[in-house]
Order: C-alpha cells, then structure tokens, then sequence
C-alpha cells in the first residue's frame, strides 16, 4: 500500500524543483517520479493549479520544431515554499516521534 501524497506535498514538491532552475513540465514530472510514485495525469492539474494561483508563471521555448512550456517560480511562490516546507518539517517532526525515526532499509 502506498502512502497518499497530499496536494500541498506536491505543490511543494514542485515548487522546490523550481527554486533551484525553471523545468518544462515533462521534465518536472520525471524529476518528481524518480522519488516518489506519482503518475502523469495527477502532475499537469497540479502545475496548471500553481500557475492559476500565482505561483509559477510559464514561458514557452523552441525544441526541435515544437514548443515546451516551462515553469519558473515567482515571489509568492517562494514565500508558499518556505510555508510548505515550515509545515513539512514540523508534520516530519511529529510522525518519527510517535513511529519512531529509524531509517528503513
């Protein structure tokens, strides 16, 4: 059984790739993937939803005669990411206290 990811764990997960450098979205769909079980059609509605709510802005760029659109964080989005990282922490916290913290292997 896999653990259920909340929306805000994705946007964070989104939004922390693009504190470091703009993506496309297929590319940040592979980067989340390689760490966690996340599919396709659930990665698009959580970019177009950061987007609409102001936190990514998008720009399209040529590839071998097509466009891909890329994701860069704005300011109010770096602000949510120091949010959602704050509230990670503390819920991280909170769980290895009551299960205990060792690592599985």
């Amino acid at each position: 059984m896999a653990i259920k990811i909340s929306s805000d764990l994705l946007d964070g997960c989104v939004l922390g790739l693009l504190d470091n450098e703009d993506y496309y979205g297929y590319e940040i769909t592979k980067r989340v993937q390689k760490s966690i079980s996340v599919s396709n059609s659930t990665m698009y509605p959580v970019m177009r939803r950061l987007k609409k709510d102001g936190l990514v802005t998008t720009y399209d760029q040529p590839y071998k005669g097509r466009n891909r659109r890329y994701y860069k964080i704005t300011d109010s989005g770096i602000e949510h990411l120091k949010q959602i990282r704050s509230d990670w922490n503390e819920f991280k916290t909170g769980i290895n206290n009551l299960m205990g913290s060792e690592e599985i292997e």
